[in-house]
């Protein structure tokens, strides 16, 4: 009962189940595109590791999926519903314990690693505005912390000058030595947005929490997106974190630069359609989420490796250490254009982009 495919056949109902086949390069849970004689559907399964309370991410999703369904604010944008197994249940546990579901899939559309067209990361920015504004009169209450302290740079912090007090399991080479400095340079920006969220000048609300571009679902051949999916991570939290890693995704190009064309047409997109829900003041921290997220996700990517990358999927063992310190190549790039990034911000907000 453990194989994907006889799992596939639990939630495909009385259809024979064609092929099964992995989908994607999340780094998380296990997906399969699986395809039967009337359709495909989509069948994950949950990484009980990251996310503890399985059930937990499962009511949200249902409970998001029934609200869009009825939201017009939702502007076209769709979210995948969850298909119900041969036992009446949206969850199947199997013989290890972990769990799997299957979801609805989102077509015709098709994800892309990278933005190749302006119009593309306009879409980006106005997708992920809607998604906000779907979601901005769902209490945050109504929704499981599923990740608690996702996102919550101090914590990761934290987290990893505890890890670094244990017996080193990795080597102390150059490169781990880089990593150290580089985070112990950068220490006094680490609270920056929570801070900014004590004194009251942001506002919690429910997001994303991991809007990375291929998780923007495109009508095939054109730029109109269709659909955000990947919503495990959908939980209350400050809009900030989706910007900040909408545009570490679409951005970080070659060479671990910062496309600063790119974040203006995201910038543009979202600050368009997002209305008040980032206000003038909240302006004010959009920089600092920007250069702040990748940080934070070197950080995790370092602390992961120092713990053995147990939470990331890795390709060797050095392979957190190689992702840690491209994000924070990518943090120098986006604080050496600073200043062409406020002003683009302020652009976007009076809308001459």
């Amino acid at each position: 009962m453990n194989s994907p495919r006889c799992i596939a056949e639990h939630f495909a109902g009385e259809q024979p189940v064609l092929a099964v086949e992995p989908l994607g390069n999340g780094l998380i849970n296990d997906t399969y595109s699986v395809a039967t004689a009337v359709g495909r559907f989509v069948l994950q399964r949950l990484n009980s590791e990251v996310f503890v309370r399985p059930d937990w991410v499962m009511a949200n999703w249902r409970r998001l999926a029934a609200y869009a369904a009825k939201r017009a604010e939702a502007g076209g944008l769709r979210v995948p519903g969850l298909l119900i197994g041969a036992d009446g249940g949206d969850v199947l546990i199997d013989d290890q314990g972990f769990s799997w579901r299957a979801l609805e899939y989102l077509g015709p559309s098709e994800s892309r690693e990278a933005l190749s067209r302006p119009a593309e990361a306009t879409a980006v920015g106005e997708a992920l505005a809607r998604f906000h504004r779907l979601c901005a009169d769902l209490p945050g209450e109504a929704l499981h912390d599923t990740l608690p302290g996702f996102h919550i740079t101090p914590t990761y912090y934290e987290t990893y000058l505890q890890r670094l007090e244990l017996p080193l399991r990795v080597a102390a080479d150059a490169d781990f030595r880089d990593c150290v400095a580089y985070i112990e340079r950068h220490a006094a920006a680490i609270p920056v947005l929570e801070q900014a969220k004590q004194r009251g000048e942001l506002v919690e609300r429910v997001i994303h929490g991991d809007p990375k571009l291929n998780n923007f679902l495109f009508r095939p051949g054109s730029d109109s997106i269709i659909g955000l999916i990947d919503l495990d991570t959908v939980k209350p939290g400050l809009p900030h974190y989706d910007i900040g890693d909408c545009l570490r995704s679409c951005c970080h190009t070659d060479g671990d630069r910062f496309d600063l064309s790119t974040a203006r047409r995201v910038l543009g997109g979202y600050l368009t359609v997002c209305g008040d829900l980032i206000d003038a003041a909240a302006d004010e921290s959009l920089y600092a989420a920007i250069w702040l997220i990748p940080f934070e996700l070197g950080l995790r990517f370092f602390s992961d490796y120092l713990d053995g990358s147990r939470y990331f999927k890795v390709s060797d063992p050095l392979h957190n250490l190689r992702r840690a310190l491209a994000q924070f190549r990518l943090c120098d790039s986006i604080a050496e254009q600073r200043a062409a990034l406020e002003s683009s911000i302020s652009k976007a907000r009076r809308g001459t982009v």
